[in-house]
């Protein structure tokens, strides 16, 4: 019993992230979820109580594989390996949750108004983890004088356009959908990118 309510709880949470990333918060009706989930509409109110609850589960879905894949800053000192690991952990991200990232994207560029205190809260500590790593190596000599901040924007903007861009990316290449192979050559060209652009040190 507790697989099936796993199961429908996923699919849930996948379908919610469609419709949320196709039409906003606002917009969003729960009998859309359900129909998209091919579950009754109770069921949606009995795995999540609300819209907020729901909403929350679908950002969460993003935030907790976004925070994982900054774990590295917490692990290692090496800066190449550091920041290889997390690009390539960030597109991870954008490839396996496309509507998540897009719903997460749209709900930064709004104000962060439906954003719970506790997630940000999490974000900030994360950043602020991160850019202290990054300040560290400059220190110590192992990567130029960059701005950690402006470093952290780079990364997030060109790892997570692969989610929230996609529309694009599938336009110039002219694939439906990118393959793996795509996905890993865009992370070695990006940490090749920064690792030079950077001046980092071989380790």
């Amino acid at each position: 019993m507790s697989r099936i309510s796993e199961h429908n709880r996923q699919l849930i949470i996948q379908a919610a992230s469609e419709i949320f990333a196709d039409q906003g918060y606002a917009a969003t009706k729960i009998i859309d979820i359900a129909h998209r989930a091919g579950l009754p509409k109770p069921n949606i109110y009995y795995y999540f109580k609300s819209k907020e609850n729901l909403y929350r589960s679908v950002v969460e879905s993003v935030i907790d594989p976004l925070l994982l894949a900054a774990q590295p800053f917490y692990e290692n000192g090496d800066p190449a390996t550091v920041l290889a690991q997390y690009i390539r952990a960030k597109i991870k991200v954008s490839q396996q949750y496309p509507h998540a990232s897009k719903v997460f994207a749209s709900e930064i560029m709004h104000g962060a108004p439906h954003l719970p205190d506790d997630i940000a809260e999490k974000m900030m500590e994360q950043t602020l983890q991160s850019s202290t790593k990054i300040q560290d190596w400059i220190d110590q000599g192992l990567m130029d004088p960059v701005d950690p901040h402006h470093l952290l924007f780079t990364l997030w903007a060109s790892t997570q356009t692969y989610a929230d861009f996609d529309w694009q990316i599938s336009k110039v290449t002219g694939k439906e959908k990118m393959a793996q192979a795509d996905y890993d050559l865009a992370a070695e060209q990006l940490t090749q990118v920064i690792l030079k652009g950077c001046g980092v040190k071989a380790s």
